[in-house]
């Protein structure tokens, strides 16, 4: 069982309610199809808005798809799953509110979110590092710039890959400033 399986499988998907407000279960399949675990076994690009993450809130799977999505770039996937993950994933860390039920229990399910991503901070590093494909680069930096607290890893980070990250990272124009405050105790 690969990586990103083994992490579909240990969640509780029918425990969860998706955005759309079902049981969260068919989130497996779409996540196996976007790295192309499916039938076909060919990666195809899902949407998960509305049922995972919207402009204004992440609801109830947030967490376990950023789980899943950290647990691709352990995997073999494509190079356009490897994308598509690192968008989703930027997506989940990048969320501003949590649903209305979610939040009632508690949960503040953006920061639950950057934690996990705080947790796979090799990975990111990894993917800025090793640019495999257009773009992954700069979204892995992007996210790296809203969960890493030490900014001085992540300059050097930027001025190492520098030739490759889009304009908005190599300038800092697309670094979170509330990381970077309590990074510095402001």
């Amino acid at each position: 069982m690969r990586p990103i399986e083994r992490e579909i499988a240990r969640q509780n998907w029918k425990g969860m309610v998706c955005g759309c407000g079902n049981s969260a279960e068919h989130l497996a399949e779409d996540l196996l199809r976007l790295a192309g675990r499916g039938p076909g076994r060919e990666p195809g690009q899902v949407s998960f808005e509305e049922h995972v993450w919207s402009p204004a809130a992440l609801w109830e799977p947030a967490p376990a798809v950023a789980s899943v999505a950290l647990a691709a770039l352990t995997d073999e996937v494509t190079p356009a799953a490897r994308g598509w993950f690192l968008s989703l994933l930027q997506r989940l860390v990048a969320g501003e509110g949590t649903d209305g039920a979610s939040a009632g229990r508690g949960l503040d399910l953006p920061e639950i979110c950057r934690d996990l991503a705080v947790q796979g901070l090799w990975l990111l590093y990894e993917e800025v590092m090793l640019n495999r494909s257009p773009g992954s680069a700069g979204t892995a930096f992007e996210i790296l710039t809203m969960v890493e607290l030490d900014r001085t890893r992540l300059q050097r980070a930027r001025e190492i890959a520098a030739d490759w990250l889009p304009v908005c990272c190599r300038t800092g124009h697309c670094d979170d400033d509330t990381v970077a405050d309590g990074a510095s105790g402001v």
